[in-house]
């Protein structure tokens, strides 16, 4: 079993990449785990909507290079579906039946591409509300954790 978390940008925060690290240290009883980034674009501050959209596209590239063929692929998007955690475990636990490797994708501060978004079994939201992309990764690790604990049926999750 592989799980990756496919995104944008580097964190540079040392309590994120802390926590990151310790949500990693708990998956390895459960699934390899890994975190693949890809650089970001410059924005240039007064960029235009074309400019944007040029930018997202080529970090769209940029991750596309990077997901495996086999992969499912899910990515976490504002306008995607919302889950519990226990359906995001179940949803992780099913999508072994197909392949033996996940990709969530977390897009730059513009978001995903519609090429990447395409690509995807799943569009994955969080709700309504915006968080830094270095908090995402945190949040999503942490989610990513107790679905394992929820399908082996630890108490974790109460």
């Amino acid at each position: 079993m592989k799980v990756s978390i496919l995104c944008v940008g580097k964190i540079k925060e040392k309590f994120y990449t802390d926590a990151i690290a310790e949500y990693a240290k708990r998956m390895t009883r459960f699934a390899d785990f890994e975190i693949v980034e890809v650089a970001d674009e410059r924005i240039a501050d007064n960029a235009s909507d074309k400019e944007k959209e040029l930018i997202k596209e080529r970090e769209g590239e940029k991750l596309l290079r990077k997901l495996k063929p086999d992969s499912y692929a899910i990515a976490l998007c504002i306008e995607g579906k919302t889950l519990s955690s226990t359906e995001l475990a179940q949803t992780i636990l099913s999508s072994y039946n197909r392949t033996n490797h996940i990709t969530f994708i977390i897009g730059g501060s513009l978001g995903l591409s519609d090429a990447v978004k395409s690509r995807c079994s799943l569009h994955l939201s969080f709700g309504r509300m915006t968080l830094p992309h270095q908090l995402m990764r945190v949040v999503l690790s942490e989610q990513i954790y107790r679905s394992f604990m929820i399908n082996q049926g630890s108490q974790y999750h109460k």
